[in-house]
């Protein structure tokens, strides 16, 4: 068959060559659903009819809100067929955002899944004045179904779709993905056809050949699930959607994938809810548990502990691990992890348990893998994100910022020439990342941008969010901490003048300022200024937690630079100890 050139090539490339019987499958009431390739092929060309019948043409722009479900699939396929622009949305952006992006993008028609969605987006819709079109995925009384399009495809049949294929170049926009800048205004991501192909083609090369069938629950508005959605496309490995997060164990047990992609919070968590099981053991089983688990913390890669080490491990796996492997499904053959740093010693206890941990690495505006570690022998370093693809150069700038060049890099910022020149000069992407390269691995030391990201994967704007905190009279600085974490938290210096007149007024007798932050009514009244200020932002935004801190950030304490900027490294070296209280807590403070 002709070479894969255009994305969604892949599902006659999947057809001929699997003929998936189930390429998607999801849940509906209780039952897996399951769709053939066949099917998804004539449902996508509904969709492709309908929009032409619809006025959606070559460049037009159509949004998809959701979660993930075969929906999201078909209409994908079905805007992209035709040389119209898929732009993907959050279900859980923020009203100002979704404003942004529709009148940005100029989005003609946008498909939400839910009612409360809907709801969210007329209401943008009404108080922008705008002309889109939405239509619902669920039934929602009173709002345009999905299935209007793919009936109004049905009675089209008539037109033929092949003209519009071949009016599609790899060139051509394929996608245009919405990020949070440092500005806090989003920028919009254009990849082609091209971009994506390149990085499903040689992140592809490092899937075992046994892996057929995958759970997803990332969300496919983020190019990593995306893109491996689209992957599992090209290898035949079939798509089983969770139901939702908290389902995740029920759907691991009953769809038994051989791989999922996953962000590092929720290994985190798979980890924490093992290890307090074996805390609940007794005896010799206690003994036995904690025995593997410290095995699993030294473990390194090719036999390299040596012959009785690998002996106790293989006991271990057998008595301990295999129940780790059952949690999973009892058939998983690799996971992937990305969107936020993995920790060295998780990426150790998985793979001692044979459970194999792959950390990746990349951006929106690279497709996005630059770099991910294998599951052959010689192909993963605990401590690094892997080797660069092998069609991505990547090279170390002098001042430590890790540049990539390659097919799978962005076209540019749409309607942003000035952002697409500063991001790259000479085809080399700048990543915003500071990284050394150890025998070849990649490995990320620090962030050279202020942005940062939570252990989900999400971007923090922090400055956004310190701005509009200190719009309340009670905080007079502020900064939002949660790199890696599983969610901003912020270290507040309260304007002790006013929260001193506040506290008169409140009978609160404390004077000195490290006695007035420990007083619960004071963190109260703080956090319910922070809490009215997080409205406006999204959910994966918003400051979930709070420290009061007694005195100022200064210059002369090595806080301030001489403009007033917060230094980030100091501030968080400092309170170290009070930030990692915040995230051992389990109790929100709401």
């Amino acid at each position: 068959m002709e070479a894969i050139s255009r994305v969604f090539d892949l599902l006659k490339y999947n057809k001929q060559n699997f003929n998936c019987q189930d390429i998607l499958a999801t849940k509906v009431n209780g039952q897996w659903k399951k769709y053939s390739s066949s099917d998804f092929i004539n449902i996508s060309e509904e969709v492709s009819r309908g929009l032409i019948k619809k006025g959606i043409g070559k460049d037009d722009k159509v949004a998809i809100m959701s979660e993930n479900r075969p929906e999201w699939n078909f209409c994908d396929f079905g805007i992209m067929q035709i040389g119209a622009t898929q732009v993907p949305m959050y279900p859980t952006l923020a009203e100002a955002d979704i404003k942004f992006i529709l009148i940005d993008a100029e989005v003609k028609i946008v498909f939400v899944s839910s009612e409360e969605l809907y709801q969210k987006v007329q209401k943008v819709k009404n108080e922008a004045g705008l002309q889109t079109d939405i239509y619902t995925f669920n039934t929602v009384s009173g709002a345009p179904n999905w299935l209007e399009i793919v009936s109004l495809g049905k009675e089209n049949q008539d037109i033929d779709l092949e003209p519009y294929k071949q009016q599609i170049t790899e060139d051509d926009l394929l996608t245009l993905i919405y990020t949070s800048g440092t500005t806090g205004t989003p920028k919009g991501v254009m990849l082609s056809h091209k971009n994506l192909i390149s990085n499903i083609l040689y992140s592809s090369q490092l899937y075992p050949d046994q892996v057929k069938r995958a759970l997803s629950f990332l969300p496919l508005s983020h190019i990593f699930e995306r893109m491996v959605v689209y992957m599992y496309f090209y290898l035949g490995v079939s798509v089983y959607y969770a139901e939702s997060l908290e389902t995740i164990v029920a759907n691991l047990a009953e769809v038994k994938p051989h791989c999922f992609t996953t962000v590092p919070r929720l290994l985190e968590k798979v980890y924490d809810r093992i290890v307090a099981k074996g805390q609940a053991l007794t005896g010799v089983k206690k003994a036995l548990f904690f025995w593997a688990l410290k095995l699993g913390h030294q473990f390194e890669m090719d036999g390299k502990n040596g012959f009785l080490y690998e002996l106790q491990l293989k006991i271990a796996r057998k008595l301990i691990f295999s129940k780790w492997r059952d949690a999973l499904g009892g058939e998983i053959i690799v996971i992937v992890s990305g969107g936020a740093a993995l920790q060295e010693r998780l990426a150790r206890v998985f793979w001692g348990a044979d459970i194999k941990v792959l950390e990746g690495y990349g951006l929106t505006e690279t497709s996005p893998v630059i770099a991910v570690n294998g599951p052959r022998k010689g192909e993963t370093m605990f401590g690094t994100v892997g080797r660069p693809l092998g069609n991505v150069e990547v090279k170390i700038a002098e001042d430590g910022e890790i540049l990539c060049k390659g097919p799978s890099v962005m076209t540019g910022y749409y309607k942003r020439p000035d952002a697409t020149a500063e991001a790259i000069t000479d085809g080399w992407f700048h990543t915003g990342d500071i990284g050394m390269l150890k025998d070849g691995f990649l490995a990320i030391t620090d962030r050279k941008k202020e942005v940062f990201k939570t252990a989900g994967g999400k971007y923090v704007a922090p400055q956004v969010l310190e701005n509009k905190f200190k719009e309340s009279v009670y905080i007079e600085q502020i900064m939002v901490v949660g790199e890696n974490k599983r969610f901003p938290s912020a270290l507040v210096v309260p304007n002790f003048e006013k929260l001193l007149d506040w506290s008169a007024r409140n009978g609160i007798n404390e004077q000195k300022p490290a006695e007035l932050i420990k007083n619960k009514q004071v963190i109260a009244k703080v956090w319910s200024e922070v809490e009215l200020l997080n409205a406006g932002f999204g959910k994966w935004e918003q400051v979930k937690k709070i420290a009061l801190l007694p005195k100022e950030f200064t210059i002369d304490g090595g806080e301030l630079t001489p403009k007033l900027s917060l230094k980030r490294k100091v501030i968080l070296k400092n309170n170290e100890a009070l930030v990692e209280k915040l995230y051992e807590e389990t109790d929100k403070l709401e």
